[in-house]
């Protein structure tokens, strides 16, 4: 696969970065508040300017060019990361307020990076704002184009100049049809073609998402402090094993609500809980060096609810003192605090030094091997009858309740829809106990079990025979 260019938005705080980048992308994928500082991390989308010519869009945070604050120094080894790996750079002014000293060191710091430069006058909309654009001039660099990011003007512009300046061209659809057939591969390997699955890392702050994804990928893809709430948007990257693509997403820590205080922090949990809605996998992260606690339970149970493949990671496990009990009792007061996921796999790692981090992925392959099983009716059937035989289904309301049969209706989450004469679901236990016997039977132990109960009359033949008798 061609590699694709690499465009970096790059500017001082809050010149209307992330607003760029989502009006772009089309989709409000970066956080964006009047707050300077909201952006931390680098945020990546492909971005199709014109037919058959797509981009690596990057978002910056603001560039400070020099400061002692911690936070904002991890903002600014970002921001050069982004530069030196960028193809072109977009940077960013604010026409209302017109030219700073701070726009002048950011475009000292962006010319040693010796990369095309688009100087992209935001804000162009307010009154009196153009009157402003001149002064930019002085910054040195040849191409500037007026924009409104809030209001879309001079997108257009903007997409034309990024592909003149790469040298990019479009290519007519008979082309693009050609090279596709070109690049398919034969009939008889479509089931080996790579698949995408989503991961997000989760948990509370400050318990080594950013380090865990950072590890996973062998670079510093996002930010690390000891400081809790440091990421803010949802971090995502692509890593290739065997054969397959994980999108990972590093999402912001989740705290309880009576402790999220401020607009930022609200809707950072609100894409955390997106992203978990999305992803296929869930990595849950617990410090160690802490007891699991009722919100590490509220926050897996989020993902458990949604039927998500869970494995449970307790970080920073160089940090823990031990003895041969050590792994049991901090299963134990997992599984206790967390009884609805009895099934999701545990693992101790330390995403700081490495310690068992190579081992998620072979985990991952183990559960997705479960989680897209694909178990034939007649089985289901057969097993249907020796459970229930062994033990019968609870009556409700004094009337017995019938299973007439079972299908799986889908895969990842595993789902199972029982056909049943009753319109009320049977009891929890006895779910409970179908589960079970399903985990067992069909070696479904690591992964969540969805079962669906529907009313009907029998079984289709049934169904059959009586819609005919009708007729």
């Amino acid at each position: 696969m061609k590699k694709l260019p690499v465009i970096a938005i790059i500017g001082r705080p809050n010149v209307g970065k992330s607003t760029l980048f989502n009006r772009l992308i089309r989709k409000r994928k970066a956080i964006v508040n009047d707050m300077p500082g909201v952006t931390r991390d680098r945020i990546f989308h492909e971005l199709e300017l014109d037919t058959g010519v797509s981009i690596l869009l990057t978002d910056t945070g603001g560039l400070e060019p020099s400061t002692s604050d911690y936070i904002l120094s991890q903002m600014r080894t970002q921001t050069l990361t982004a530069l030196r790996e960028s193809d072109l750079i977009v940077m960013m002014v604010d026409a209302d307020q017109g030219l700073t000293a701070m726009d002048i060191e950011v475009a000292d710091v962006v010319r040693k990076a010796a990369r095309p430069v688009i100087l992209a006058a935001n804000k162009v909309d307010i009154k009196g704002a153009i009157h402003n654009i001149s002064d930019f001039y002085q910054l040195g660099f040849p191409e500037m184009i007026p924009i409104s990011s809030a209001h879309g003007d001079g997108m257009g512009q903007l997409k034309e100049e990024i592909m003149k300046m790469l040298q990019l061209e479009p290519i007519p659809e008979d082309e693009k049809t050609l090279q596709e057939d070109e690049e398919a591969l034969p009939e008889e390997m479509a089931s080996v073609l790579p698949v995408e699955y989503a991961i997000s890392i989760i948990g509370k702050p400050n318990v080594g998402k950013s380090s865990l994804l950072n590890r996973l990928l062998g670079e510093d893809r996002s930010l690390v402090s000891d400081l809790p709430g440091t990421t803010r948007d949802a971090v995502d990257a692509k890593l290739k094993y065997h054969g397959r693509t994980f999108h990972i997403i590093d999402t912001a820590g989740i705290r309880r609500k009576a402790k999220i205080s401020n607009f930022i922090e609200k809707v950072s949990v609100l894409y955390a809980q997106k992203n978990i809605e999305k992803s296929d996998f869930v990595l849950m992260l617990i410090d160690s060096s802490q007891d699991t606690s009722l919100q590490d339970a509220n926050i897996s149970g989020y993902a458990h609810n949604l039927y998500k493949n869970v494995i449970i990671l307790f970080n920073k496990w160089d940090l823990v003192e031990k003895d041969t009990q050590t792994v049991k009792k901090y299963e134990e007061q997992m599984r206790q605090r967390m009884k609805f996921l009895k099934y999701a796999p545990i693992l101790f790692i330390s995403a700081k030094t490495g310690q068992r981090v190579t081992r998620i992925l072979p985990l991952i392959d183990r559960i997705t091997e479960q989680a897209t099983q694909k178990i034939s009716t007649s089985k289901l059937n057969q097993f249907l009858a020796d459970t229930t035989q062994k033990h019968a289904p609870p009556t409700q309301s004094g009337r017995f309740l019938k299973f007439f049969y079972i299908t799986q209706t889908g895969t990842m989450p595993q789902t199972f829809t029982i056909f049943t004469n009753s319109k009320k679901q049977p009891h929890f236990s006895y779910q409970r106990y179908l589960e079970n016997s399903l985990r067992s039977e069909f070696k479904l132990k690591d992964v969540p079990v969805r079962l669906v109960f529907k009313s009907r009359r029998g079984t289709p033949e049934q169904e059959n025979n009586r819609r005919k008798k009708k007729q």
